[in-house]
């Protein structure tokens, strides 16, 4: 049994299903949408579109949610409100990672409106330049260039420790 009582080739079967999902314009259309907690969500969503070039796509409420875009992706910001909490600090409970053109001058983009850099950016082994970056509320980003197409199994064979195993 996998997470949640499922066997691995249930939840396979039965959420292969996914793209199929209705159209409906009150919600992103991407199929996995982050929601992020934020103490001012009217800042973050300025800083978010400033550093990281989020576009806001719709607003709920002047300081309760909003939702942003990017490319095919979305992310929704949201308000503290009951147990929805940012993270603490020195705390790294989630990671967002973003696909980007040019992880580089991405970079530059979100140092200069103040991101803290957790990483530099960073060529790996498996095709992808990386940099990580905090926001101001504590959300730790991931924004990944591809540089090649990698096979996970050429870049695997320095990651055996680790069990890495390529699936389909």
């Amino acid at each position: 049994m996998g997470s949640g009582g499922l066997s691995r080739e249930t939840d396979c079967e039965m959420f292969s299903l996914a793209p199929a999902v209705k159209p409906n314009r009150s919600i992103p259309e991407a199929t996995v949408i982050p929601v992020l907690i934020y103490p001012d969500v009217r800042a973050a969503v300025e800083w978010l579109s400033a550093a990281f070039g989020f576009v806001e796509r719709v607003r709920i409420g002047e300081d309760h949610r909003a939702q942003l875009s990017f490319g095919e992706g979305a992310v929704i910001v949201g308000d503290v409100r009951g147990e929805r909490r940012p993270p603490r600090p020195g705390e790294v409970t989630h990671s967002v990672m973003v696909r980007v053109d040019d992880a580089t001058a991405h970079y530059e983009r979100a140092r200069a409106q103040g991101a803290r850099i957790v990483m530099e950016p960073t060529d790996f082994e498996y095709g992808e330049r990386q940099y990580t970056a905090e926001d101001p509320a504590g959300h730790h980003w991931t924004f990944s260039e591809t540089l090649a197409d990698v096979a996970p199994e050429e870049w695997g064979r320095d990651f055996r420790h680790l069990g890495l195993v390529a699936v389909k």
